[in-house]
């Protein structure tokens, strides 16, 4: 039975292909080579796959409740980056900060917006931009449809993410207010000094002046009588 099949095999390949059957099977056996040489060069390694699967196992692990931080300042939020495995992974937009973690993918280490964690990146999301100088809350000068964007990212995050906190705001004291504090004291120094009219004028109808006024008065009619 096995040799009836062997034969039959030989002529199909001699029929279909041209060749004998030596030389089919050993063509055949140099193409497995170079695939197994081409496979081991260029094709990934089973170190490769292991990473991998490691990194789909951590991300299908159970992710923590989001931990409410209250409010921050902008040097405490570049530490949830997610270069600390251990933090959550947060990002910030219009002075709002949300808990990312679900989305490590994209806003962790290696991902296309890892640049944006830690930080408010509402001018670059508002401008879809990759740089450096974007990378602020800061929204000044941005146009009607850079507005529009920002709007369409922080309705996103707002249903899909769990708020966390919010940024901590400096307000600079300006000029304005310290010149008007500058002016109030000064008025109240002028309030306080004495005026010098009023200082070198002598005090009228004093008790001085009332007795010599007395004095020169003339004596009742009476007592001129009798004198």
């Amino acid at each position: 039975m096995a040799l009836q099949l062997w034969e039959t095999l030989k002529e199909a390949i001699t029929v279909y292909t041209g060749l004998s059957p030596a030389t089919f099977f050993t063509i055949l056996a140099l193409l497995w080579a170079v695939y197994y040489v081409l496979s081991s060069l260029f094709g990934p390694s089973n170190t490769h796959y292991q990473t991998r699967s490691r990194e789909f196992e951590e991300q299908m692990q159970p992710l923590p409740p989001p931990v409410q931080l209250g409010e921050i300042t902008d040097e405490e939020l570049k530490l949830y980056d997610g270069s600390d495995p251990k933090k959550p992974l947060l990002m910030a937009i219009k002075g709002q900060i949300y808990d990312v973690s679900q989305s490590r993918m994209f806003y962790g280490p290696g991902g296309p917006y890892a640049l944006f964690a830690g930080k408010d990146a509402s001018r670059a999301l508002a401008k879809m931009s990759f740089e450096d100088k974007d990378l602020t809350g800061d929204i000044s000068g941005l146009g009607p449809f850079e507005l529009e964007a920002l709007q369409d990212w922080e309705y996103k995050f707002m249903s899909k993410y769990v708020k966390v906190g919010t940024i901590k705001s400096t307000v600079p004291v300006s000029d304005e207010t310290s010149t008007a504090g500058e002016s109030a004291e000064t008025k109240q120094g002028d309030a306080a000094k004495p005026v010098e009219g009023d200082a070198a004028k002598p005090v009228q109808d004093g008790p001085s002046e009332i007795a010599a006024v007395k004095a020169e008065e003339p004596p009742p009619v009476s007592d001129a009588l009798e004198e």
